[in-house]
């Protein structure tokens, strides 16, 4: 009797097994990020792969930060920091089909601060919640009901800018659950 319950009770456990391997291959934590399960238009950043983020300094002056055009070109993503009244608060830009996005890179729960594209889904690099790039809603994780709030700037010349007052408002969008 006892020889049975223990086949059974590893049975179970080697069943368990398998699905949660099965469900860690299937959310892209294997493979150095393979495709999203989220991503709605099955494309890629344009590069054919996962857009790792680059921190970057934003330049900040009378009230206004700015960061070069070219540092989103060409399916790149970039992350930087701006600190108003003490608090340091974390940004992401890149551009997706032609349009440019800039939102806060900040993912309350976790902490995270760094976001990476797939294709159309921003992606938590700390608890992989994922967020639609264009809207900035979640669309699964636990992080999910932090929606990345967008920035609004300017393009002038070779230079992305926002005002800060519109930063901090992003900002604080994202602090609370949307």
């Amino acid at each position: 009797m006892k020889t049975k319950v223990a086949v059974i009770a590893l049975a179970g456990l080697a069943v368990l097994c398998i699905m949660a391997a099965v469900g860690y291959v299937a959310y892209g934590r294997v493979g150095g990020g393979g495709r999203s399960c989220c991503a709605a238009s099955g494309k890629t950043n344009g590069t054919g792969s996962v857009a790792r983020p680059t921190w970057i300094d934003a330049s900040v002056e009378n009230g206004a930060v700015s960061i070069p055009v070219s540092s989103v070109e060409g399916g790149k993503i970039v992350n930087f920091r701006v600190t108003h009244e003490g608090t340091r608060m974390p940004f992401t830009a890149y551009q997706l089909g032609g349009e440019t996005y800039v939102r806060t890179a900040l993912c309350p729960p976790c902490r995270s601060e760094s976001f990476s594209l797939d294709g159309d889904v921003l992606g938590c690099d700390t608890c992989h919640s994922r967020f639609s790039a264009t809207t900035g809603e979640g669309l699964k994780g636990a992080c999910r009901a932090y929606p990345k709030a967008e920035v609004q700037f300017t393009i002038v010349g070779d230079k992305l800018t926002m005002d800060i007052a519109n930063l901090v408002t992003a900002y604080e969008e994202t602090k609370s659950p949307g």
